[in-house]
């Protein structure tokens, strides 16, 4: 039997974005282990894995920030626990399992080391035109060389979308030698994110996301704010958390946003279906992403799309088809974008159809999954549609979506 260890850094996300993966792992005859800081203190997801029989570590590991003595900590005990538990197989996500996992994996001489790019993270974002920058250059210096060195001991890399897998390959941060594959997304589950029915009264926009700036929060508000003004019947919903991300949106900030009474506020919600049935549009005005889930599922659950025309968003809408795309950062085209729903609604509910049928054309996280599982050399050849296919289908529907 193999040993398969998972590294995170977030306990929840190990059963919101990797859950069905460590089953069917599991289902493919592995022992499947799972390592990530605080999990013991998240009893529900330690409850949810071990009860599937997953294997739960807890490591200390600093989330975000560079620390030399910590994260030396983190790779001596990343180490440590590869040693006891001697994994076939080791996969990290996020930047810092990516890092110090590989970096132990390779150490340890772990047979088989694979590596999730899930998104670029606060040290990448793009600029108005599209362009590639970092805010702090000394922090893309370290980092990449960092990414650089564990890639070396990568065996494969995947990347949820193309500009990603480019990009590392055009900073030399991915050796022309070192395989990648990229995958679509983490998925979504077509069951549990199953068709809402068409949402009643006036029109409303949702908005989910962790409070970061380069989620394009404050473009949101910004638009909400321009087309509350011709159509006060209209609502913005935003749903999220602030965390401890440097570029985090300040709690004075949100405080004034909700007294200002432009957007909803919901919080940070446990489930988010009842707020995508409850709305007519998503809207992520995000600068980068993986791919965003919180997009796949709105689309799962036939809503329409707006979202940015950048890395990792400009792969969910086909614009006209099942949205709109607009450029990063740009609030005026984000608020016509939004007044084109306003004032054709019918445009809601046939786009949402469309955005339902790329969902299940390319998004299923069983295609996804399997996808992963036979490039990991670990599944059966499930007959996967090729996502330029399934485009170029879609395209051809342009047509019939739109006036």
């Amino acid at each position: 039997m193999k040993r398969f260890l998972m590294i995170a850094s977030f306990p929840d996300s190990l059963v919101t974005f990797r859950g069905q993966l460590l089953d069917a792992l599991r289902e493919n005859g592995c022992e499947v282990h799972v390592a990530c800081p605080d999990i013991r203190k998240d009893s529900a997801v330690c409850e949810h894995l071990e009860s599937r029989g997953i294997i739960v570590h807890d490591i200390p590991m600093q989330r975000t920030g560079i620390n030399p003595v910590a994260d030396l900590k983190t790779l001596g005990n990343l180490s440590r626990l590869m040693r006891r538990i001697q994994p076939d197989v080791v996969m990290g996500y996020t930047i810092k399992p990516v890092i110090y996992g590989t970096l132990s994996a390779w150490l340890c001489q772990v047979p088989r080391r694979f590596v999730l790019i899930t998104g670029l993270g606060y040290t990448f974002t793009s600029d108005a035109s599209g362009r590639w920058f970092c805010k702090r250059r000394g922090l893309l210096w370290v980092v990449g060389s960092l990414y650089r060195l564990a890639l070396l001991g990568a065996h494969k890399v995947f990347f949820q979308n193309p500009d990603d897998q480019a990009l590392f390959r055009q900073l030399k941060v991915l050796s022309a030698r070192s395989p990648s594959h990229v995958v679509n997304g983490s998925g979504v589950d077509l069951d549990q994110y199953a068709v809402a029915s068409q949402a009643k009264g006036p029109l409303r926009f949702l908005m989910i996301a962790r409070l970061l700036g380069d989620k394009g929060v404050r473009e949101y508000v910004k638009a909400a704010r321009q087309v509350h003004r011709t159509h006060p019947q209209v609502t913005f919903a935003l749903a999220g958390w602030i965390d401890d991300n440097p570029d985090a949106i300040a709690p004075q900030e949100l405080d004034d946003w909700i007294v200002e009474g432009t957007v909803d506020y919901l919080g940070c919600l446990d489930d988010v279906r009842p707020a995508i049935a409850a709305c007519h549009v998503y809207v992520l005005p995000s600068y980068r992403e993986g791919t965003p889930r919180t997009v796949l599922e709105a689309m799962a659950m036939g809503k329409a799309v707006i979202t940015s025309d950048a890395p990792g968003c400009r792969e969910t809408v086909i614009d006209g088809v099942n949205g709109y795309l607009v450029p990063v950062r740009d609030v005026s085209q984000l608020a016509v974008a939004m007044r084109r729903f306003i004032d054709t609604p019918e445009l809601t509910g046939a786009m949402g159809c469309k955005s339902r049928e790329i969902a299940e054309a390319k998004y299923d996280v069983n295609k996804v999954n399997a996808d992963i599982l036979e490039q990991l050399g670990m599944g059966a050849n499930a007959q996967e549609p090729r996502a330029e296919a399934v485009t170029r289908e879609l395209r051809g529907l342009h047509g019939k979506t739109t006036p």
